[in-house]
């Protein structure tokens, strides 16, 4: 089996240094990708995959439909290196909404319980982030997940009805900064360990202060070094690599 292949030897393509059209990819590139919102990461792999002309094509990890931001796609030999960008740091900018949850624990799925808000406070949101949310935790994931039992994904139980009990799994978060909050609406800056589901952040925070939480919008800001700020757009990946459309 090939050993995968050191990324500092990888070509990275984005806004400093965009692809040309016929470049072969196939020998291995990683693209960074400012996914929009309501696709899945699948869906941004399989509209690239034809314009990048190889099959080998794959993303170092998935963003659910609802958040925007970085997605980091492989091709060729390089897919080989996604389990290195995988194990790096990420960096979200969310939105928690309190005082409603959701069986997905983010606005994909309507509220289905409420509570009450006025009591929570921007220091409140402070010394309960410090408390129970820093450094190495355990998190339960989220039901809608990609995660499996039994060979089920779990999204695909929730969807039927049921439920399985889950184990927490041990996670970090490095730093959280908060960016602003305005009853019921909290802006959050949060970089943390692979693994993290900030929709779980989201619901354990809204618990932890005594009401309830889901995540209204997710921006993946970073994956280690690798910047969204740095990331082309799929229209400009395809007027770049198909500029006749």
């Amino acid at each position: 089996m090939a050993k995968p292949i050191p990324l500092a030897d990888l070509p990275v393509y984005s806004r400093s240094n965009p692809p040309v059209a016929g470049t072969d990819f196939s020998t291995g590139a990683v693209f960074l990708v400012n996914k929009p919102k309501d696709w899945t990461s699948f869906d941004a792999v399989k509209y690239l995959r034809g314009r990048f002309k190889t099959k080998k094509v794959g993303h170092a990890g998935t963003l659910d439909p609802m958040a925007t931001g970085l997605l980091i796609i492989c091709t060729g030999k390089a897919t080989k290196s996604i389990s290195q960008i995988q194990e790096m740091k990420k960096a979200y900018i969310g939105e928690i909404t309190f005082g409603g949850s959701t069986p997905s624990y983010d606005a994909e799925s309507d509220i289905d319980t409420t509570a009450e808000t006025d009591h929570i406070t921007e220091e409140l949101i402070l010394q309960t982030l410090e408390h129970d949310f820093t450094g190495e935790i355990m998190q339960i994931p989220p039901m809608y997940s990609a995660l499996k039992r039994d060979g089920k994904k779990l999204y695909e139980l929730a969807r039927r009805g049921k439920t399985v009990e889950l184990a927490p799994r041990p996670i970090t978060i490095y730093r959280h900064r908060v960016l602003s909050f305005n009853n019921p609406v909290l802006k959050i800056e949060i970089e943390c360990s692979k693994g993290t589901y900030i929709r779980s952040i989201a619901h354990d925070l809204g618990k932890a202060v005594n009401s309830l939480g889901y995540l209204s919008a997710l921006e993946r800001t970073s994956i280690g070094d690798y910047s969204n700020s740095e990331a082309l757009t799929l229209e400009e990946l395809n007027n770049i690599l198909r500029p006749n459309g």
